[in-house]
């Protein structure tokens, strides 16, 4: 009976890494002809060096079967219902000219308001702090579809730079006057003194003057201006009431990159015993997983989404959180607590913010800057307007290898990570919503291009040539949702 071929018939007599990874088993170098995954195991290698990889590879790892993967954003409905006065009135028809300054001052006044909002309906909402990207009230497929008989609304007045409210139930809607416009008769249930200007319009609202379609404005600009549903109120005895729906989807995608990594030595150079690391061979392998791991690590922070030709190229952290995600300032020469604090408590809102746990990634210098910030003596002995004794830096922690220490804020606890790849850049601190994003590797139809290393790909026996070439291969992408969960410091 023939000899059957086994695993062991590839098998290069050849010692183990004697240097590698966590425990010299794990990087054999000896089998030609045979793929190793090391899809896990690389993410164990000079963690300190990589948090990012690290993180994606134990907490936010999905595989996918497609190099380009399409994937939802869905926010939730109930923090949306907000429009902003586009006009008001006492006519029946709030898009005339007829506005007055003196109404909705006494309890069961009737008026008109022409409500608009600045997001989509389909549910597209973000909470973008810092960002130029305009809002546009009254703009394509913004139309509020929300408002319900016997809802409450809250609009905000101001009189004499004194900012106030009314409070209206509404009576009746119009949703067919206007495209982009949703028209409600209002009856005052917390009426203010006459002479009030609404505020709730985006610029000032005098009489004879309207807030235009095309008013633009950022996020921060717009948020006195938002007139809420502030809940609803029916007679007893009353029947149902009417309902809506909103589309809160979103459908985003994403594509892979292919790394890389070559090991090629002679022959000659892998028999010979050297000095200090006798095994050469073993020593550069080693090397250039650590080096194949650095060069995801870069990516996945400083990359672009873009395809050239066939090469595809997957989107960073820095610049999704810089196109899309929140953006704030921060020089450690001049940002004082207090800046910060307000930093946090737009981006720490819990309508956008409270599901996702964040990981904040940040230079050595800023990570100084933390730490002095927060300092036990600075914040009990020692409170200037740099330091607050509300901020404490309360421990540090291992988290999957790496090193995490724990800010303690007003507004919740930070867990921030060295990470010096950031060293030398513009970016100061990374806030990443580990929840809304994943590393995706390639795996479908059997074959799984997560980290693998292929050995033996040109050897002296299948190609002729006195050498030895190994190849390290990744492909995977980043995935990237919910842009209101991300920030950047720059």
């Amino acid at each position: 009976m023939a000899d059957l071929f086994k695993l062991s018939d590839f098998e290069q007599s050849e010692a183990p890494d004697s240097g590698g990874g966590h425990g010299s088993e794990s990087l054999l170098t000896g089998a030609l002809r045979r793929k190793y995954n090391f899809g896990d195991r690389v993410s164990e290698l000079n963690v300190s060096q990589d948090p990012f990889f690290r993180f994606l590879s134990k907490v936010s790892k999905r595989p996918t079967d497609d190099p380009v993967f399409k994937y939802t954003e869905r926010r939730p409905s109930w923090h949306k219902r907000y429009g902003y006065i586009a006009a008001w009135g006492t006519a029946t028809d709030p898009s005339g000219t007829e506005v007055v300054t003196d109404i909705c001052d006494d309890l069961g006044d009737p008026w008109f308001a022409k409500m608009g909002c600045d997001y989509s309906n389909q549910g597209n909402l973000q909470n973008i702090l810092g960002q130029t990207v305009t809002h546009v009230v009254g703009g394509t497929n913004t139309k509020p579809n929300f408002f319900l008989v016997g809802q409450v609304v809250k609009f905000p007045v101001t009189l004499a730079g004194v900012s106030d409210y009314i409070s209206a139930r509404v009576a009746a809607i119009d949703t067919t006057s206007n495209a982009e416009y949703t028209e409600l008769k209002l009856i005052t249930v917390k009426g203010c003194d006459a002479g009030s200007a609404f505020a709730g319009v985006p610029g000032t609202l005098d009489a004879g003057s309207v807030a235009a379609k095309d008013k633009t404005a950022n996020e921060e600009s717009l948020a006195a201006y938002k007139c809420y549903v502030i809940g609803s109120a029916y007679e007893e005895g009353s029947g149902y009431p009417d309902s809506w729906k909103d589309q809160p989807w979103s459908t985003q995608y994403g594509q892979t990159q292919i790394w890389k990594t070559a090991m090629a030595m002679t022959n000659t150079a892998r028999a010979t015993v050297l000095k200090y690391s006798a095994n050469e061979w073993a020593r550069v392998w080693k090397e250039n997983l650590i080096s194949h791991k650095w060069d995801i690590e870069q990516s996945l922070l400083f990359g672009r989404q873009e395809t050239t030709g066939d090469i595809k190229y997957t989107q960073g952290a820095v610049d999704y959180c810089l196109n899309f995600g929140n953006i704030f300032d921060l020089d450690i020469n001049t940002k004082t607590a207090d800046d910060f604090l307000d930093d946090l408590s737009g981006y720490m809102d819990p309508r956008y913010a409270s599901q996702s746990p964040t990981v904040y990634f940040c230079p050595t210098s800023v990570y100084n800057w933390l730490h002095k910030l927060g300092g036990y003596f600075k914040n009990n002995l020692e409170v200037s307007s740099q330091f607050r004794a509300d901020m404490a830096m309360t421990g540090k922690k291992k988290v999957f290898g790496v090193d995490i220490s724990t800010f303690s804020t007003p507004y919740g606890d930070i867990n921030v990570a060295r990470n010096i790849h950031l060293d030398g850049t513009d970016i100061k601190l990374l806030g990443v919503g580990m929840k809304n994003c994943a590393w995706r590797p390639l795996n479908g139809n059997g074959v799984n291009r997560d980290t693998s290393v292929y050995v033996g790909v040109q050897t002296l026996e299948n190609s002729g040539i006195d050498r030895r070439v190994d190849l390290i291969l990744t492909e995977g992408g980043m995935e990237w949702s919910m842009p209101e969960s991300h920030a950047v410091w720059k």
